[in-house]
Parts: structure tokens; C-alpha cells; sequence
């Protein structure tokens, strides 16, 4: 994997490619990283924090034991709730909101990447969300055929029509609920009611 189109936007080439390398093994075929944020403290960062958007997931790695070793908290884009960030003096404070669970920080993200991070991030929100949606209308399509003892088939009951209620309704409806509360009174109620019925 070139690991050299995720240094547009201020990344340090070196641990972006330990970070790369590690992630590298855990892609699922056909996965591709569409974006990679580094951490970059104020000062030297020796160690630093980084989060990978792929299409399928997030990826958040933590360095561990001096650099030996690496945490890494991985969310499918289904589990993910939102995204945000939080520009700051130094960086940017990148945050993404589980369905289930602790919310996940990094802080001194540096501000373009942390745009781009979210820009990623809220593009594969929006598709799971699309994805899930129509697989919730499949499903509904398809529902299950019932059979009774005989071994005939039972048609599913169709679902209810629900028939919206035009303007007119809808304001008698709301007009005898402000009479039962007794917010208007007899004569008011029925002054505007004739009023509404004129419409017809």
C-alpha cells in the first residue's frame, strides 16, 4: 500500500506509515482507507495518536508500552452515531459518538485533517444510513407467508392505509381540543366552527 497519498495535509511520513503498515493487515478484501489523521501535539509528539476512516470503518489507534505496541478501538460505520470536531488553539478535537458505549476523543488533530476526517466520516454515516433504511423496505416487502394446518397459503394482512386528514379536519379536530380543555369557551367554539364548516 503507497502510503504516500495520506501526506497532503501535514501528516509526519513516519508514523503514518507504522500506522498504515499495522492497519494494512487488518483490511478486509476489498476495504480501501479513504482517509488518515495524525495527532501533532504543540511540542514534539514521539508517540502519537491516529484515526483511519476506511469505507467499512473507523479506526482509532493508540501507541502502548513506549511505542512497542498499539490499542486500536474499531467501529463499523453502522455503530457510529456521529462525528464532530472542535476547533482549537493547537489542532482540533475529533470526536465520534457510538450507538452503544463511550464517546472517542483525539485531540491536536490538525485542523485540515480534522475537516477532511469529518467530511469522510459524515459521507459513510449518511450511506450507512441510507443502506440501512432500504434493507428495513426489503424486509418489509418481503414478509414472511404463513402457512395454515392444511399447508395453504395465508396472505400476509395488508399493511393499514393511513389516510391523511385534509386542512379543514385537522382544524376542528384542534378547535374541539382547545374546547375540551376549556381554554375557549361554548359560544367561541361554536362561532368558529360554523366559520371553519363555511370553507367546505
Amino acid at each position: 500500500m503507497s502510503f504516500e497519498q495520506f501526506l497532503t495535509d501535514e501528516q509526519d511520513p513516519k508514523p503514518a506509515e507504522k500506522v498504515l503498515g499495522k492497519l494494512q493487515d487488518m483490511l478486509a478484501p476489498g476495504e480501501r482507507i479513504l482517509f488518515l489523521a495524525v495527532q501533532k501535539k504543540p511540542a514534539v509528539t514521539l508517540m502519537p495518536d491516529a484515526i483511519i476512516a476506511t469505507d467499512k470503518r473507523i479506526v482509532f489507534c493508540s501507541p502502548g508500552n513506549l511505542g512497542l505496541t498499539t490499542n486500536f478501538q474499531i467501529f463499523l460505520w453502522k455503530d457510529v452515531k456521529e462525528v464532530s470536531f472542535k476547533e482549537e488553539f493547537f489542532g482540533a478535537r475529533f470526536t465520534m459518538v457510538p450507538l452503544k458505549g463511550e464517546n472517542v476523543t483525539v485531540d491536536y488533530i490538525p485542523k485540515v485533517q480534522a475537516r477532511k476526517l469529518y467530511q469522510f466520516s459524515s459521507q459513510q454515516i449518511e450511506e450507512q444510513g441510507k443502506l440501512s433504511q432500504q434493507s428495513e423496505a426489503i424486509s418489509a416487502i418481503t414478509a414472511p407467508v404463513q402457512v395454515d394446518i392444511q399447508g395453504e397459503t395465508i396472505a400476509p394482512a395488508p399493511a393499514p392505509l393511513v389516510e391523511e386528514e385534509d386542512e379543514l379536519t385537522q382544524k376542528l379536530k384542534k378547535l374541539k381540543g382547545l374546547f375540551e380543555k376549556q381554554l375557549i369557551s361554548q359560544e367561541e367554539y361554536e362561532t368558529k366552527k360554523a366559520d371553519i364548516l363555511s370553507q367546505l
